[in-house]
């Protein structure tokens, strides 16, 4: 039956038997029904209206740094969650930290009255806690907990997990991203297939009619993408700016290394002879060094840009990674220097606070270091985005706004990540400070965006760009982070003042002495024994399972490489079909023109 307006479709309905009125009318609600929490399960998802948002209108790659900034922030409150679990809460119910007057200079250089708190590592006990405790009342509320293993397992173990995690990250989005792109395909799927019927509200609408341009336009961009043959002359030329440009990056980049080496080394000679200033004077002169680096931070990625519009690169995409080697190269030379500084000079007494625990200063390092990048990005936000857009577009007469940097504001979240990696073992709740600053940045950064921004003058598509997030998240940061930490733990002399490894040569060696006791109270647990000298003791079964990660890394990554080959034949002999079947269908079309016969005027053959 054909419904021909709402009427005739409301009179078939009633003459249906009063069963099939009720089991249509239950689909219908059920249908409903389950649009309707499909959309609620959407809307609990983390920014998703904000992510659509600047989807539509910033295109993929300004996309892909909320997506990174957002991973990043789950990756922190996992470990978090763990440190305050298994180490805050236990310390915190069993013990009684000495109060100190707060005079605000705390929120900047992390250390005063946040000192001697469970914000670091000296606070903590290196005994069981409420071992000897004979009141029934505190056996009740604090059971007794050993602090020297359960903080070395829970530093251990979240490495050991946020590794796992990043592994499935990085293999997961090289099987979504290393794939034979087709922009034929892609546009015709996109114009025809990507509409989702199911929404109908006007600002979801509105949203998906963004979001559909802008993918529409970068894959138009793929398509109309000029390719020329350049003369001799003009790629000597070429090859000779790159060369230049390169030259310039290095040579600051280097630059700035020598100059935070010596600045470091400056500051602690300056500081320890000036042994009658106060102690707020002292703390607050450390704040010179994050200053300088974070200065450093800000002002290289300026010159960097200025570089790549002197090599004027035709694919935004290729500019895009470039400047992120570039800005790479910078945070891990000054990264090297400040863990040389911290584990070397600090440790060694070399420094102003010899006195006191060498673990605890190097957390309060980190915090300032952490709050430092975060303040000079706001900075940079309000700077280089907000005013220059004001100064341009009143002074200069230009309606032209400035484009989202997404090499920089990668890699400075990149660099914080590794900071607050770096700071776990020796202050547990940094992390917190890493949450507050990510979610602060969301929503500074994404407001700047709209505000101050515009969408790229050539679009293109970041197909790749998430997987080279998470792969220089994964090797150049965590695995550099956890070397550091691994390095600190098994060959560094805790501080005989504090922690709760102050009584032993090593961090490592309360596993030994764990597992000794286990041995003694129990000999059938010999197994375990064996198991922890042959397999967590020697440093070989640690490489061989590293080697074993890279092994099946390797063979991933040539197993997607051998689909994306045989894709591209499969591709390639579907053209060649194709146009075997034109040359065949014109071959017939040919012969039945020739066979035909011609009627002249007068109706016969001729």
């Amino acid at each position: 039956m054909a419904f021909k307006n709402k009427n005739d479709s409301g009179y078939s309905l009633k003459q249906l038997p009063c069963c099939s009125q009720l089991k249509y009318k239950l689909i219908i609600v059920f249908r409903q029904i389950w649009y309707t929490f499909l959309s609620f399960l959407h809307s609990l998802q983390l920014w998703h209206v904000a992510l659509k948002k600047l989807s539509g209108r910033f295109g993929t790659g300004v996309l892909s740094y909320f997506l990174f900034l957002k991973m990043l922030l789950f990756f922190n409150v996992f470990l978090l969650f763990i440190n305050i679990v298994f180490l805050v809460i236990p310390q915190s119910l069993c013990s009684q930290g000495s109060v100190h007057q707060f005079q605000g200079l705390e929120l900047l250089t992390g250390a005063g009255s946040f000192t001697n708190t469970v914000m670091y590592y000296g606070y903590y006990s290196n005994s069981t806690l409420n071992e000897n405790t004979k009141s029934s009342e505190n056996r009740s509320l604090c059971i007794p907990y050993n602090m020297p293993l359960a903080y070395f397992f829970t530093i251990g173990i979240s490495y050991f997990i946020t590794c796992i995690i990043l592994m499935y990250s990085m293999s997961r989005s090289f099987g979504e991203s290393y794939r034979v792109d087709n922009p034929h395909g892609d546009l015709a799927m996109k114009v025809f297939c990507s509409w989702d019927f199911k929404v109908i509200k006007k600002a979801s609408v509105k949203l998906q009619m963004e979001n559909t341009s802008t993918q529409l336009k970068e894959l138009l961009s793929e398509l109309s993408r000029p390719s020329c043959s350049k003369s001799l002359c003009h790629r000597l030329m070429k090859m000779a700016v790159h060369t230049l440009a390169w030259t310039i990056s290095l040579g600051s980049t280097f630059g700035c290394a020598l100059a935070v080496h010596y600045f470091s080394a400056y500051m602690s000679k300056n500081l320890s002879k000036n042994v009658q200033q106060t102690t707020q004077i002292k703390e607050a002169s450390l704040l010179a060094l994050p200053v300088v680096v974070s200065a450093f931070n800000l002002l290289m990625p300026c010159l960097y840009n200025a570089v790549a519009w002197m090599e004027q690169y035709e694919l935004p995409s290729m500019a895009t990674y470039i400047a992120i080697f570039r800005n790479l190269l910078l945070k891990l030379f000054i990264l090297g220097i400040l863990c040389y500084h911290w584990l070397g000079t600090t440790v060694s007494g070399h420094n102003i606070l010899k006195p006191l625990c060498w673990e605890t200063f190097v957390g309060q390092e980190l915090y300032r270091f952490l709050l430092m990048d975060f303040i000079f990005t706001i900075l940079d936000t309000i700077f280089g985005e907000f005013v220059w857009r004001i100064f341009s577009q009143r002074v200069l007469g230009r309606q032209r706004k400035p484009v989202f940097d997404i090499a920089r504001n990668v890699l400075e979240l990149i660099y914080g990540q590794t900071l607050a990696w770096l700071g776990v073992l020796f202050s547990p709740l940094i992390p917190a400070m890493q949450i507050i600053k990510l979610v602060l940045l969301f929503y500074i950064k994404k407001t700047s965006l709209m505000m101050n921004c515009q969408s790229p003058s050539k679009p293109w598509r970041a197909s790749q760009m998430m997987t080279i997030f998470i792969t220089l998240l994964c090797f150049p940061s965590f695995l550099g982070s956890a070397v550091v930490v691994t390095y600190t733990i098994w060959s560094i002399r805790p501080s005989n003042v504090c922690g709760p490894f102050r009584s032993l040569n090593t961090i490592f060696e309360s596993g030994k002495i764990w597992v000794r006791k286990l041995e003694t109270e129990n000999a059938n647990l010999a197994w375990f024994t064996w198991i922890h000298k042959y397999m967590v003791e020697n440093p070989f079964f640690l490489f061989f399972i590293a080697g074993i990660l890279l092994i099946i890394i390797y063979f991933y990554a040539q197993f997607l490489d051998g689909q994306r080959r045989i894709i591209s034949l499969l591709h390639e002999q579907i053209d060649n079909e194709g146009k075997d079947k034109k040359f065949l269908i014109g071959q017939l079309q040919d012969i039945y023109a020739r066979k035909r016969p011609v009627f002249g005027k007068n109706g016969k053959d001729n």
